[in-house]
């Protein structure tokens, strides 16, 4: 929604300007400028990129029209889950994970928190280390290693197609200008026509510069921007279910490994100390509550 309300202010504000000087909307109106413009960049995204880049930018800009799904809601829940996993294990063993591990949508901790379960790569992430946990081979310096290798390597997955929308956002302004050369020469081409046409010719070559960094800059590049902030949002979840888990792995209560995964949270969404600790109180009540119902 955000991307939708800059292009209106990009488009209204440059536009607008342009009107108020005197000018004809009629003479931005150039369809063979765009064709050049749009022609050249998408077929040099073509050039510059593998199939699978090509397809997880694809994939990559659907998601650009949507807001940020990580706030302090889905991490109080993140907590929350987190916490109940790792009261259950110390209270019960390692062992006693195994069947929310194996399934999770069935499980009765993961189930009650419908926005954690939705999101596939944190189940995913979550799950896997509790499991190698539970195995009890490997010590917490191993585990730590294996989460910063998985975590680069989304961040290094996830960038790629930042870096393709980039590099088309960087080429655009040198289409543009090959589109306002091309113009030139058609018009020296007609350098036999009438003062007035000539003129004509040589303004809508220029507006070949003009649209080749309007989108560049105005439309095509800040996107790239925006697939940066989503993937470091995501990358920071990550961190705060690594640094949660390995405090736990490293013998700290549930309480304290909650609190030094709240830590490494963005200022804007981190909830504060005594909202965890109320949080964290309410489930462990609704948890000893449920615990007493099956017994």
């Amino acid at each position: 929604m955000l991307v939708i309300l800059g292009y209106i202010l990009v488009i209204g504000s440059v536009l607008g300007g342009y009107m108020l000087v005197g000018g004809h909307l009629g003479a931005l109106y150039q369809p063979s400028e765009l064709l050049i413009i749009g022609g050249a960049g998408f077929g040099a995204f073509i050039v510059g990129n593998s199939g699978k880049a090509i397809k997880a930018t694809g994939k990559a800009l659907p998601l650009l029209m949507r807001g940020s799904k990580y706030n302090k809601a889905v991490y109080m829940d993140l907590m929350a889950l987190l916490f109940r996993l790792m009261a259950k294990s110390r209270q019960q063993g390692m062992l006693s994970l195994e069947r929310d591990i194996e399934n999770p949508q069935e499980s009765e901790i993961f189930s009650q928190y419908p926005r954690i379960v939705a999101d596939k790569r944190l189940v995913d992430f979550i799950v896997d280390y509790l499991r190698l946990m539970v195995s009890g081979n490997m010590n917490a310096f191993e585990i730590e290693a294996l989460m910063d290798e998985e975590i680069e390597t989304y961040e290094h997955e996830c960038d790629v197609p930042a870096v393709a929308l980039q590099t088309v956002g960087d080429s655009l302004p040198a289409f543009g200008i090959v589109a306002a050369v091309m113009g030139v020469v058609h018009a020296l081409a007609s350098a036999d026509r009438p003062a007035a046409e000539l003129g004509g010719l040589i303004a809508h070559a220029m507006v070949g510069t003009f649209l080749g960094i309007l989108l560049a800059y105005g439309f095509i590049s800040p996107l790239a921007g925006v697939l940066r902030q989503k993937c470091a949002e995501t990358t920071k979840v990550m961190q705060c279910i690594k640094v949660t888990l390995l405090s736990s792995l490293n013998g700290y209560a549930p309480q304290i490994a909650v609190e030094f995964g709240r830590k490494t949270l963005y200022s804007t969404e981190r909830p504060s100390f005594i909202e965890l600790e109320e949080h964290v109180r309410n489930v462990k009540t609704s948890a000893k509550q449920t615990s007493d119902q099956d017994a």
